[in-house]
């Protein structure tokens, strides 16, 4: 037999291997088998063994959490305050993100999708949800009053303030137009006289709404929000003292082609009628309808109520209004 060992370079430690291999009729060599020094190479256990070892160490994963959750479980309990999707959490089919080929692709399933993580979610503010927090904030309520319904409560706090706050992905919490604040008051609510009045709608323009009777100031020019709503307090504070106050020039040019509604009293056309010596009940009716074809202008409705009013305080036939 013929035995060809090879020895390591540092063949001087005693833990170094020796690798034998043996060439022959398949005898051991005599003395060799029997000797702790000279162990022979399983190339094909090696294999066998790194795969046991392989196995071993492989972990078996659960599967998901959304699979092992029971149907009546509390959403509440799996997801009781903000925080970031997680996809195994939610037992819902969610897909989002961007496709070359819509027609033809599914969007990206919801396991390691970053678009998901990267919006805001309301998951913690599902119905069943807010209705338990309302229960259980309803024993530090109290009944809300009987008397005190929508009108008086506009009759009291007639002031409205209106601002918009966005949810949007972004590298920043602020929104351009969160900024933004309206103001709205009714006219009816300010102590003002009609010259007051006049001189506050000749101030404010098209930001009087006259079907509503309420005016409308806008503030965007500050950075922040609360800046804008103190500017519009100021804005509306600064219109009230203007329109009451009275300078010596504006008397004596104020005409009364400068007034923003035709007033009956004291005006021309009551002059005019004033020699006929019609009823009083008569004058009245054609004073109301001058005043409303002024004030409302010339349609079907207020030229027949005129035309009518004229005939009575002419004393004409009725035919005569009629053609």
């Amino acid at each position: 037999m013929l035995s060809l060992c090879f020895l390591p370079a540092r063949a001087a430690v005693p833990s170094a291997r020796l690798v034998c291999v043996r060439a022959a009729s398949g005898q051991p060599a005599a003395g060799r088998t029997d000797d702790p020094q000279f162990r022979p190479l399983d190339i094909g256990r090696r294999r066998e063994v790194v795969q046991q070892a392989r196995e071993r160490r492989r972990a078996t994963l659960p599967p998901p959490r959304h699979e092992r959750q029971p149907v009546n479980q509390q959403w509440g309990d799996v997801w009781p305050a903000p925080r970031t999707f997680h996809p195994d959490a939610v037992p819902l089919p969610l897909r989002q993100g961007f496709v070359k080929r819509p027609n033809a692709q599914a969007p990206p399933g919801k396991h390691a999708n970053a678009e998901l993580m990267k919006i805001a979610n309301f998951l913690h503010l599902t119905p069943p949800v807010i209705e338990r927090q309302c229960r259980a904030l309803a024993k530090f309520c109290t009944p809300w009053p009987e008397g005190l319904t929508d009108e008086r409560l506009d009759e009291l706090r007639p002031l409205e303030v209106i601002t918009q706050d966005f949810l949007h992905a972004s590298p920043t919490l602020r929104h351009p137009d969160a900024r933004v604040v309206s103001l709205k008051v009714p006219l009816s609510c300010l102590d003002l006289t009609e010259t007051d009045r006049d001189k506050l709608l000749r101030l404010v323009g098209d930001r009087h709404d006259p079907k509503t009777d309420v005016i409308t100031l806008t503030a965007d020019r500050c950075p922040l929000r609360r800046q804008n709503r103190d500017y519009a307090l100021y804005l509306l504070t600064v219109l009230y003292f203007e329109s009451c106050k009275r300078e010596p020039w504006e008397a004596e040019l104020r005409t009364v082609a400068d007034a923003e509604k035709f007033v009956w009293a004291g005006s021309a056309s009551e002059a005019a009628v004033a020699p006929l010596g019609a009823a009083a009940d008569v004058v009245n009716s054609y004073g109301e309808a001058v005043t409303r074809l002024h004030n409302e202008g010339e349609d079907e409705s207020t030229l027949a109520e005129y035309r009518k009013a004229v005939v009575a305080l002419l004393g004409l036939p009725e035919h005569v209004g009629a053609n």
